[in-house]
């Protein structure tokens, strides 16, 4: 009991430093490469700078930060009732970390180059995204939507953070300049480029593993990577020795396990690790893997 408890405590402590560090990096982000550019973001977000814009012609003033808040608070609504209580607890404090460092980060200005601020600033907002992701949650807004088609598809979440995030490139195109525009799909690509380098879970791949040692092998892959194997007869074409190929589909995530792991079994193994673009059937998300490997262990 105790163990779990110290894995729960230790891991409810990581998540708070990525919800820290997501809005430094996001309030950096905005404050000091994309407002002063004039370049917008993706979500609600960039959502929340086109209102602030265009509530400051109007001669109404509120903070970019207070306008992150207001507008994914009925997104929340949504994501209660879709992805559960837990990851929206934690999404919602994301976005209250977002608001507040948004709001107390002065605004200020690196570089006068468009383009490097388009570019630093979707990297700074890709990376705590993709990050929230990554430990279960999100950064609020159109994450939410998108990590929602991601869960019923498949497919990445960038791939949908990209389609989504148009309609933000045509409204500051249609209300601004057409040049902003362009800058903030160089914004938005850059931001769904790191967010699925960081966010790793739905990047499947194929590792075909030449070994002398199958059986040791299948039992310690099934065990830490809780993946279907399927066991090839091979023949060494220069020894001529019989060997098995094991092939199992899995995660980039789970990339440095399943290197470790063949590396403990059998080091003189020979390993092809291919990039695979869609799987047809059934394979486990990593929400299913959780509750078995909680079932495993109940038992």
């Amino acid at each position: 009991m105790q163990k779990v408890i110290n894995y729960t405590s230790k891991d409810l402590a990581k998540k708070i430093l990525v919800i820290l560090f997501t809005g430094l990096t996001g309030a950096v982000g905005l404050n000091y490469f994309l407002i002063p550019a004039n370049v917008f973001s993706a979500g609600m977000t960039g959502i929340a700078q086109i209102a602030e814009h265009l509530l400051s012609n109007a001669g109404l003033s509120i903070d970019t930060g207070i306008l992150i808040f207001l507008l994914n608070v009925p997104v929340f609504i949504l994501g209660f009732i879709k992805l559960g209580k837990s990851a929206m607890i934690l999404s919602f404090a994301n976005v209250i970390s977002m608001s507040i460092f948004t709001t107390f980060v002065p605004v200020g200005q690196v570089t006068d180059n468009v383009l490097m601020n388009a570019i630093t600033g979707g990297v700074l907002l890709g990376i705590g995204a993709g990050l929230s992701l990554k430990f279960g949650f999100t950064t609020g807004g159109l994450d939410i939507i998108s990590l929602l088609l991601s869960k019923t598809t498949g497919r990445t979440v960038g791939n949908y953070m990209m389609l989504l995030n148009g309609v933000i490139v045509v409204v500051a195109g249609f209300f601004f300049t057409w040049e902003s525009a362009l800058y903030t799909i160089i914004t938005i690509f850059t931001m769904s480029t790191v967010v699925d380098y960081v966010h790793t879970s739905h990047q499947k791949m194929t590792a075909f593993v030449n070994t002398s040692k199958s059986s040791e092998m299948c039992a310690a892959l099934s065990r830490e990577l809780l993946r279907g194997l399927t066991v090839i007869p091979a023949r060494g074409g220069f020894s001529s020795s019989e060997r098995e190929v094991i092939m199992i589909v899995f995660t980039r995530y789970e990339l440095y396990t399943l290197k470790q792991v063949v590396a403990d079994v059998d080091p003189n193994s020979f390993t092809n690790i291919v990039a695979t673009d869609s799987v047809v059937g059934t394979f486990l998300t990593q929400d299913e893997q959780n509750l078995l490997k909680k079932s495993q262990v109940s038992k």
